[in-house]
This record gives C-alpha cells, sequence and structure tokens, in this order.
C-alpha cells in the first residue's frame, strides 16, 4: 500500500493542471477573505456573477454593502453599463461649444456633478472613498482657492473624478462684455491647467446664464461642451426641469455645500440623500466624462 502522505502528493500533483486550466478560465480565483491571488478585494459582480466592466479612468463600482451601510445606504449603487463607443464631444474641432442639458441615453443612469467648491468637508473624502461614487466637479477659483484650498479637489480628483470650468468668481455672466466673459473663463482653464495639468474641456456657466459671448469666450479657451442640468439636489430631495422625476440621462446638480447653507445638514449627508433618491427611482450613477 503506498503511504497515505505520498498519496496525497501525488494526487497534488495530478491536479495542478487541471487548477492551472481553471484559474485560466475564471481569471483569478478568491480566498476565504475575499481577495483574489493578489491580494487585492475580488471585482464587484452583477448578478450573473461576471465583474463589473473596468473602464479607464473610471472609479470601478463596489459591491461592498458595508461602506454604503456606513453612509446610511442600504444597498450599493448598481454597476453602470459599458459607456458608448464615442462621446459626444469626439468629433468636436474647435470653435462654439456643444450645449447638454442631457446626456442622449437610454440607459436608465444619471450623472453627478457638484458646483462651486466652497465646502471642503473631509468627511466627504472619506465618502467619496468608500461609495466609489463617480461625480465631475465644476469649480470656481474664488471658492476652491479658499480655505484648504485645491488640495482637497485634488484628492477627489486622484479618486477618478473630473474637474472641469465654474469661471473665476462666479459672476451672471451675460452682464459682463465679451472680454470681461473670455477672462472669467479663460482664466479659470489657466488656473486648472496649472493645478491638474490640463484645460477642461467642459464648462458650467454660473447661474445657467449665457449668451453668444460667453460661448464664443468658452471656445476660445479650448471649452468642447457647456454643461446645464436637469434636476437639482436640494437638501432632502431633487427638484426636477420636467416631469417630476429622474429621466435617462439627466445631469443632477448639487454644490459643495455645509451646514450654514444646508440649514445644518451635513454635505455627506445630502449626498446620501442623493443617491437614496436615485435608488428609489430604479438609477444608477454613470461617469459623465464617459459620455461627454
Amino acid at each position: 500500500m503506498t503511504p497515505s502522505g505520498t498519496g496525497r502528493t501525488r494526487a497534488r500533483l495530478a491536479l495542478a493542471p487541471l487548477c492551472a486550466v481553471a484559474l485560466l478560465l475564471s481569471g483569478c480565483s478568491s480566498g476565504p477573505d475575499g481577495k483574489d491571488g493578489s491580494g487585492r478585494p475580488e471585482s464587484a459582480t452583477g448578478k450573473s456573477g461576471s465583474a463589473a466592466p473596468s473602464r479607464p479612468g473610471t472609479p470601478t463600482p463596489t459591491a461592498d454593502a458595508t461602506a454604503y451601510r456606513r453612509w446610511g445606504l442600504d444597498k450599493p449603487l448598481a454597476a453602470p453599463p459599458a459607456p458608448p463607443a464615442a462621446r459626444l464631444t469626439r468629433d468636436h474641432k474647435g470653435g462654439v461649444p456643444r450645449i447638454i442639458r442631457r446626456v442622449p441615453t437610454k440607459d436608465k443612469v444619471v450623472f453627478l456633478t457638484f458646483d462651486d467648491g466652497a465646502e471642503k468637508d473631509p468627511a466627504f473624502l472619506r465618502m467619496a472613498k468608500d461609495l466609489k461614487l463617480p461625480f465631475s466637479m465644476f469649480l470656481t477659483d474664488s471658492a476652491a482657492r479658499a480655505g484648504r484650498g485645491y488640495g482637497y479637489f485634488e484628492r477627489l480628483s486622484a479618486l477618478g473624478n473630473g474637474v472641469h470650468n465654474h469661471t473665476l468668481t462666479h459672476p451672471n455672466l451675460r452682464t459682463l462684455s465679451a472680454e470681461a466673459q473670455k477672462r472669467e473663463i479663460c482664466g479659470q482653464q489657466e488656473t486648472l491647467r496649472k493645478r491638474f495639468g490640463k484645460r477642461p474641456e467642459l464648462f458650467r456657466p454660473p447661474y445657467g446664464n449665457y449668451n453668444d459671448a460667453t460661448l464664443a469666450a468658452a471656445g476660445s479657451c479650448g471649452v468642447k461642451a457647456v454643461v446645464l442640468w436637469q434636476a437639482t439636489m436640494q437638501i432632502n430631495d431633487m427638484r426636477y426641469a420636467e416631469a417630476g422625476k429622474l429621466r435617462p440621462g439627466d445631469i443632477v446638480l448639487a454644490h459643495f455645500r455645509g451646514p450654514a447653507e444646508l440649514k445644518g445638514t451635513t454635505m455627506t449627508r445630502m449626498v446620501t440623500n442623493m443617491v437614496r433618491s436615485i435608488q428609489r427611482q430604479g438609477y444608477t450613477v454613470a461617469r459623465l466624462e464617459d459620455y461627454v
């Protein structure tokens, strides 16, 4: 009779090629601690059990229900579908920027945007990291520079969130001359280029107010699209431009605001309320820059 130890060794050797084939087919195996062979956490999976698709520069959705519960949410956001092959601004060759109020899509996705930059709540940094929540920032220099400064937004950008232009000082652009508008828009383009390494392609006019001079100024300094919105986040819920509910491709406007502007509510509580409302209506959140 073969000694039991030798038999176990031969069995392991015989199984090794089979395990290798299984690893090639499945991608990687998961241990009891929920990590793959590299020590990284497993990817989020959908109902079929397959890993959610990843996209360059896009925060990977996570199925970490514990992190969501930490912020008062019952479950994670669903992983967004794969984005379109071509972004809306792909063929923009310069000149007048495209005006975008809603992203044309049939997918039940919406896009989160945060304006200004006055509030720099450290808790929101932790929340953004925990939830892997994709959003775009439209920063005003006078607000973003104050207090902790642009370093706060650099940390949010490092998580994969886009940084875009919202002027130097947040004026009503329609009240300014063409030259003054150009200083406001192009000046912030240059500020953000120095801080983040590139000039933004997206611009949002303060209050949503613009005219032909605004579009000409924005186009002259590299803006490809003027991004407006269809829903605004208040403290506890949203207001809608049409239909009284979210629709596919809606752009949601929120702000970097704290308790002083939110009647005692924190920014993280406002965002929790926003995510809960999105989930309740059967939507998830996609990354604006993957579409625009």
